[in-house]
């Protein structure tokens, strides 16, 4: 997390809508063999308290995760910042960026939790890919899907701690912003200039 507190989030639900929208995490954790890091698709709960995932079963990190205290990181769009689109001349370069962190001790699910968390996963992005029928795991052959859920492993983390880091020029002049914005956009980062445009300075805390 920043520590300038102007780029943590004011409303509770910000971090909570950015990881349901984009909805994939990087997964640490520490292990006998060292810092290790997994990435999954994530499931959160309504209540916001637990996040869902899986990892392959011969993953690095899956043998040691249950029971572990593990951070979880979903992250947002990103773009350098030139410090030639600032009117002062003493300024430096920086990096705008969106990153949710989320802390606490990971369980493993069974294999009915798994097949939930896989049904609601996939409810859940087929809705937004608007395919029709939506694709369901009826459609595969049972023993088949059996065979493929034992190659992974879930788990649920309770979520301790929320550190949110939205970090979009809330720092800077109004005018200073706008010409940000313009800079990234013509950089080719046009999800980080629409999330300026819409999470500005009052919005994403100043």
């Amino acid at each position: 997390m920043h520590p300038n507190s102007a780029f943590r989030p004011r409303q509770d639900d910000l971090a909570e809508l950015l990881v349901r929208e984009i909805g994939f995490a990087a997964i640490f954790a520490s292990t006998p063999d060292g810092p290790r890091v997994a990435h999954a698709p994530v499931v959160l709960s309504d209540d916001r308290a637990t996040l869902q995932f899986h990892l392959a079963r011969g993953n690095a990190l899956t043998r040691h995760l249950a029971g572990t205290n593990a951070l979880a990181v979903v992250q947002g769009p990103d773009a350098y910042v030139s410090a030639s689109w600032y009117a002062d001349a003493d300024q430096v370069p920086t990096w705008n960026y969106v990153a949710i962190e989320m802390e606490g001790v990971a369980r493993k699910l069974d294999d009915p939790e798994l097949v939930a968390q896989l049904d609601t996963l996939s409810a859940q992005h087929e809705a937004r890919v608007g395919a029709n029928p939506p694709w369901t795991r009826d459609k595969m052959n049972p023993a088949l899907f059996s065979k493929m859920t034992g190659a992974i492993v879930g788990f649920e983390m309770r979520i301790a701690a929320w550190r949110p880091t939205i970090k979009l020029s809330q720092n800077k002049s109004a005018d200073e912003r706008g010409r940000v914005i313009e800079g990234v956009e013509a950089t080719g980062h046009g999800a980080l200039a629409q999330l300026m445009r819409h999470l500005g300075g009052d919005k994403a805390g100043a």
